[in-house]
């Protein structure tokens, strides 16, 4: 009985059935007898004898179970007393489906079989095990909203300190380039600053709030990811609140600003850049977790840097661009 599973488009080889299937198993021919079959396996080893494989050359028949093999006469046919139902999957069929119909059916092995009937081999009761052990640490890895693939959480908690070193490094080399580049965008912008200096001091502090939003945004899209929540379905209100915050931090900073230093052109240049910054930030938070995602990349080790920067060279660069426009 052939047991449909469905099919993942970008499926992990490491996670289909073949991967897990040996084919170092008994097998026999339906008209062997007991005795026979016994005789044949005397002397022999195998990666699974907990089911003897029946096939007519290659081609996949049924199961018999080692109970039935041992309780049998020795005259009898292994036709007889063999389970022609026994179900089996497909060689690319999902590793959790096939334990799972493995436990279903009663089953201590799987059966794996290609489209033509052909055996592939045996998936052995310590592998389904292990298969259900795995998928079980992925199920409370996704209700913990930690990463949507646990093996890839697990990775990155036990790996070396070399592999740490090289898988976040890139990141942060990247981060060193947009800190040049930042640098450049100020120098571009120094006859402002000779002009009205004051400007300079608000520049941490925009860089700052447009980080922080971003960052709130950021690891709402990377639980929501773990968790299996498409970024179609939080962009909307991210976006939303990120018009929000952006507002309600201009309309507390623009008034203290002119308070605190009398320059009405300045902290209205402060309060429309910190909304337009804080308004872009949750747009980068959201697309540069996604993209990383749709290309099998880890966001935990490269959304925050990424982001970082690009919220960086924005906010630096909207803040001139305003500052300039309304200081005029």
């Amino acid at each position: 009985m052939e047991i449909q599973n469905p099919q993942h488009s970008a499926q992990n080889i490491f996670e289909i059935a073949s991967y897990h299937a040996t084919s170092r198993v008994p097998i026999a021919s339906p008209s062997q007898t007991v005795g026979q079959l016994r005789n044949s396996m005397f002397g022999r080893t195998y990666d699974c004898a907990s089911v003897v494989v029946v096939c007519e050359s290659d081609t996949f028949l049924g199961v018999l179970r080692i109970e039935d093999f041992i309780a049998s006469s020795l005259d009898r046919k292994v036709a007889d007393i063999m389970d022609a139902g026994a179900p089996y999957v497909k060689p690319g069929a999902d590793q959790e489906m096939a334990a799972w119909h493995a436990v279903k059916g009663g089953q201590s092995a799987l059966s794996v079989v290609d489209e033509h009937g052909r055996f592939v081999g045996i998936i052995s009761p310590d592998r389904l095990l292990a298969v259900l052990l795995q998928e079980h640490d992925e199920d409370m890895a996704r209700l913990g909203g930690f990463l949507k693939n646990s093996t890839i959480a697990r990775l990155a908690s036990e790996e070396s300190v070399r592999r740490r070193f090289w898988h976040r490094l890139p990141w942060l080399v990247l981060g060193l380039l947009g800190f040049f580049i930042a640098a450049d965008i100020i120098a571009y912008f120094e006859v402002a600053l000779k002009e009205k200096l004051v400007l300079a001091f608000f520049i941490p502090g925009i860089v700052y709030l447009a980080d922080a939003v971003g960052t709130q945004t950021e690891t709402v899209v990377i639980r929501g990811l773990s968790v299996g929540i498409g970024i179609g379905r939080v962009v909307l209100l991210e976006a939303i609140t990120g018009l929000i915050i952006g507002l309600a931090l201009s309309v507390i900073a623009a008034p203290f600003i002119f308070w605190r230093w009398g320059d009405a052109d300045v902290a209205l240049a402060v309060g429309l850049s910190i909304f337009t910054a804080c308004s872009i930030a949750t747009v980068v938070a959201m697309l540069i977790p996604w993209v990383l995602s749709r290309f099998s990349i880890d966001p935990a080790f490269g959304s925050g840097p990424v982001a970082t920067v690009v919220q960086d060279l924005l906010s630096i660069s909207l803040y001139f661009l305003i500052a300039i426009l309304v200081t005029a």
